[in-house]
């Protein structure tokens, strides 16, 4: 299942994310911000239309593009 799929307040893991469908720019901003295999991740509020997903990953809250998103795949915790 993807993130943008996820529904909110959902703990997650992130089972892998879709690096090569990111620009470098995109893909550097998630490894930055504690994107990566394992990690704990929960959607916590989504903007309008496709737009920004603020999440919980492990200990942060992070907000991405919705777009963004659609790269993650998460697994149950």
């Amino acid at each position: 299942m993807r993130l943008d799929q996820l529904p909110l307040g959902t703990t997650s893991r992130i089972a892998g994310i879709d690096w090569d469908s990111l620009s470098a720019s995109e893909a550097r901003r998630l490894r930055e911000l504690g994107f990566d295999d394992g990690v704990s991740i929960e959607p916590l509020h989504r903007g309008a239309m496709r737009g920004p997903l603020a999440c919980r990953v492990g200990r942060m809250t992070v907000a991405i593009r919705g777009a963004l998103a659609t790269a993650v795949h998460v697994e149950p915790a």
